[in-house]
């Protein structure tokens, strides 16, 4: 008897990565606050507020940050990415800060 593994690669997605397959830019193309808030509708006021929440959160507890992340910076865009995406849990954290 023979058998055949067959083994799926699935490619998880960051959120940045869902936020430029959502309004159709390259998966891995970088955005500014401002650009973000365009393209989103949300204030910019707001979304600056979430940046440096992660900028924060990067300087206060560095223990939880993931050994690939380099700076405070690249925290701050990966909390306001995951803000904005309704399906993630920092949405229902950060969306005070929400406003179109």
């Amino acid at each position: 008897m023979k058998f055949i593994i067959i083994s799926f690669y699935y490619m998880v997605l960051t959120y940045k990565q869902q936020f430029n397959k959502k309004y159709g830019y390259k998966l891995n193309e970088p955005h500014s606050i401002k650009e973000i808030a365009e393209i989103t509708g949300y204030k910019e006021s707001g979304l600056q507020q979430i940046f440096l929440l992660g900028k924060g959160a990067f300087k206060s507890n560095p223990q939880s940050v993931r050994p690939h992340v380099k700076s405070p910076e690249q925290w701050g865009y990966s909390r306001l990415y995951a803000s904005i995406n309704p399906k993630s849990k920092a949405y229902k954290i950060d969306k005070i800060h929400l406003k179109k």
